[in-house]
């Protein structure tokens, strides 16, 4: 029985896109001075094979690191009421729990998706934010995020998949070159 060929891998315009959306995130935010990691992140995230595929994943992590965001800062805010030094972090367990079940209830509420990068947001904010920077850090990865799935849609909006292969068509019969795509 012959095995159908598996396809090489290549690089792709869904490739090119998330590469230049990515990188455009990291150039501004070298010009406005500020770590770039979670808009390229989300940028990353925020890339489909079109628009439809970008609300999706963009929505999955934004509204994920929202939702995570903001309940995290909640959990931690109790927390610190009961230890206001942060010294015992033995309470974040079961912070935690409560945490995951209401992350969950609220992505079936407002967004299905959300629950693995709330997940994550919700961790990294109980587990590795210092007790004086967690408001601050919370508000910030929602606004990276946000500027990272805003570069994807932008750039899946101006470069759609049915223009950059009109546009390489008309570069390759220019050159001469057999059409790509």
């Amino acid at each position: 029985m012959n095995k159908p060929p598996v396809p090489l891998p290549h690089v792709g315009l869904r490739n090119l896109k998330t590469a230049l959306s990515a990188s455009l995130c990291a150039l501004i935010y070298y010009f406005i001075n500020r770590n770039p990691t979670f808009a390229c992140i989300g940028a990353i995230f925020g890339m489909g094979a079109n628009m439809d595929h970008s609300k999706l994943h963009g929505g999955n992590r934004l509204f994920g690191t929202i939702i995570g965001g903001f309940l995290g800062m909640g959990l931690f805010r109790i927390y610190i009421i009961f230890v206001p030094d942060g010294s015992n972090r033995l309470l974040l367990v079961p912070l935690l729990f409560v945490g995951v079940v209401i992350l969950i209830i609220l992505a079936q509420v407002f967004w299905v998706g959300a629950v693995q990068p709330g997940g994550v947001v919700l961790c990294i904010v109980l587990f590795n934010t210092p007790v004086d920077t967690y408001v601050s850090y919370a508000l910030n990865r929602m606004i990276d995020t946000g500027a990272g799935v805003a570069m994807s849609l932008l750039i899946n909006y101006l470069l759609p998949r049915e223009r950059l292969v009109n546009w390489i068509n008309v570069c390759c019969r220019a050159l001469g070159w057999p059409e790509r795509y």
